[in-house]
């Protein structure tokens, strides 16, 4: 059996990228269902991750980069506004959220760049 030059970057990224992250993900299902949702450290946890992704939703609308940067702060605005309002809207659904501020930016991209 011979081995194939041309798959070695195929075999690197499974055996360097997929294998090592695998691991700790079926690491956190295993410990998951152990962890009380309604307890202090998780409610931390949830804040925190919130705030970070917050975060770097305001960083992208506040300071785009490349194709972004050519819609205008409005659109960016009102991409922002209607996600808040989905995410609140559909039981505080982040793909809601996501979904909603996509729809938004796009529609303002494709107006602006009419």
């Amino acid at each position: 059996m011979s081995f194939d030059p041309a798959l070695s970057p195929y075999l690197a990224v499974v055996l360097l990228g997929f294998l090592p992250s695998e691991v700790w993900r079926w690491l956190s299902v295993l410990v998951a269902h152990r962890i009380d949702e309604d307890s202090e450290i998780f409610r931390f946890v949830r804040s925190v991750a919130t705030a970070l992704l917050v975060g770097v939703v305001l960083k992208i609308v506040a300071t785009p980069a490349r194709e972004l940067a050519a819609v205008p702060i409005w659109a960016r605005g009102g991409a922002l506004l209607f996600a808040g309002a989905a995410f609140f809207a559909f039981r505080r659904s982040v793909f809601a959220a996501i979904l909603a501020g996509e729809a938004v930016i796009v529609a303002g991209a494709w107006w602006w760049g009419r």
